[in-house]
């Protein structure tokens, strides 16, 4: 019984001495039809081609020999090495590396990737791929078969990408091209590939900063909720310290979800939401506030997409969403947004009969509801005393179907 594997690791370029003397041994070897054409491959060897890992572990656990798993890039990124560590396989796994996709794709293209978001896109996980290309400048997809190039540039309609597409990377027939994120639904691309997905506004970095891979954590001031002040005064009621922080609470955004901002004001919680890492549409039918918005967005170095329309007809068209606040519109505007079935809702209510018609419309739609009265006092600290009051029912509803559904 088979209790060790050596996974070797390949990315186009000859094999490493360990590795030739490994597959040399072998007396079965796992991988793709291009990795079992090698001419190092030993011809007395059981092959098997590899599809599902899982299946392959369990032949490889019952094999009597030398088991080599080959596989592209670095196997122990996004790839065989997780699975085939499960404990139910009981294998020892020693593994021979290899440049990974990823680094070969960002060497192809001449750059950087320490700043770069890395994520897988299948078609469980397409949308959520998808949202992190909203959120951030610079993403590399490792996609798969109906998750590819043209897929992404379709589901990133009116956001505007550019492509870098990476195909059969290490292989003679590798290409490597360059297109706007809405043309590449206009080409059809070869398996494997991997795409960069670059561009939107990107904030100032200091040459060498960098500490820490993917996006900065640290980026912008510390804190949320953010105070009046920090985003140069003149927010509307609905926007509040105090709302804001319950708001963002109760919806928790996060990388990987599409958040709405429905009658986004200044753009203080769709910043704050986007500096959480979640893409954000922010819609609002006053100009003004849009270009508020763009302007407090670009301040703090985050992505939006920022869309002037009345709610709730311009929400026809838009992309599921995963959380929503809705900061204008009153009842008809939650009940078009309850009906796209979203995992959490947040909005808020200046008396208790509104309150209590958002909060029925959103029950009949099967959310459960919470509703709390909050109010806030500002003092001044100097003397004590009263320098403003504000006062909001807070609404939120959660969607039991989709809390309780993985991502």
């Amino acid at each position: 019984m088979a209790d060790r594997v050596t996974v070797i690791g390949w990315d186009g370029s000859p094999l490493t001495a360990a590795a030739r003397s490994a597959l040399g041994a072998a007396t079965l070897v796992a991988g793709a039809g291009h990795h079992l054409a090698l001419p190092e491959v030993p011809p007395a060897a059981e092959r098997v081609r590899l599809g599902s890992v899982a299946l392959a572990a369990r032949r490889i656990a019952a094999h009597r020999g030398t088991a080599v798993v080959l596989a592209d890039g670095d196997p122990g990124f996004f790839g065989v090495v997780r699975t085939l560590r499960a404990p139910e396989f009981g294998l020892e796994v020693e593994v021979v590396p290899a440049v990974s996709a990823v680094a070969a794709a960002f060497a192809r293209a001449g750059m950087p990737w320490d700043d770069a978001q890395v994520v897988v896109a299948h078609p469980r996980t397409l949308r959520r791929a998808v949202n992190v290309c909203r959120a951030h400048t610079k993403v590399a997809v490792l996609t798969s078969p109906g998750a590819g190039p043209a897929e992404l540039g379709l589901l990133l309609e009116g956001v505007h990408r550019t492509f870098v597409i990476c195909e059969e990377l290490g292989t003679t027939r590798e290409r490597v091209t360059v297109v706007t994120s809405d043309k590449a639904a206009d080409h059809t691309w070869r398996d494997p590939n991997l795409v960069i997905v670059a561009g939107g506004s990107v904030a100032a970095v200091a040459d060498g900063a960098g500490w820490i891979a993917g996006r900065d954590p640290a980026t912008g001031p510390r804190g949320w909720a953010l105070p009046a002040e920090a985003y140069g005064g003149g927010l509307g009621e609905g926007e509040t310290d105090l709302l804001r922080a319950a708001q963002l609470a109760r919806l928790g955004p996060r990388v990987g979800d599409l958040v709405w901002d429905i009658g986004c004001g200044s753009g203080a919680f769709a910043t704050e939401a986007a500096r959480g890492g979640a893409a954000v549409i922010a819609v609002d039918r006053d100009p003004a506030a849009c270009a508020r918005t763009d302007a407090t967005a670009r301040r703090f170095g985050v992505q939006l997409q920022i869309l002037h329309g009345t709610a709730p007809h311009v929400l026809d068209d838009l992309p599921e969403p995963d959380v929503v606040r809705v900061g204008g519109g009153g009842a008809a505007v939650v009940s078009a947004v309850a009906d796209r079935r979203p995992q959490r809702v947040v909005a808020h209510a200046a008396t208790r009969d509104e309150a209590e018609l958002v909060g029925r419309d959103l029950t009949e739609h099967g959310f459960r509801v919470e509703c709390a009265l909050l109010q806030s006092v500002g003092l001044d600290t100097r003397a004590w005393t009263e320098t403003e009051r504000s006062v909001a029912f807070l609404l939120s509803g959660v969607l039991p179907e989709r809390e309780d559904r993985a991502p």
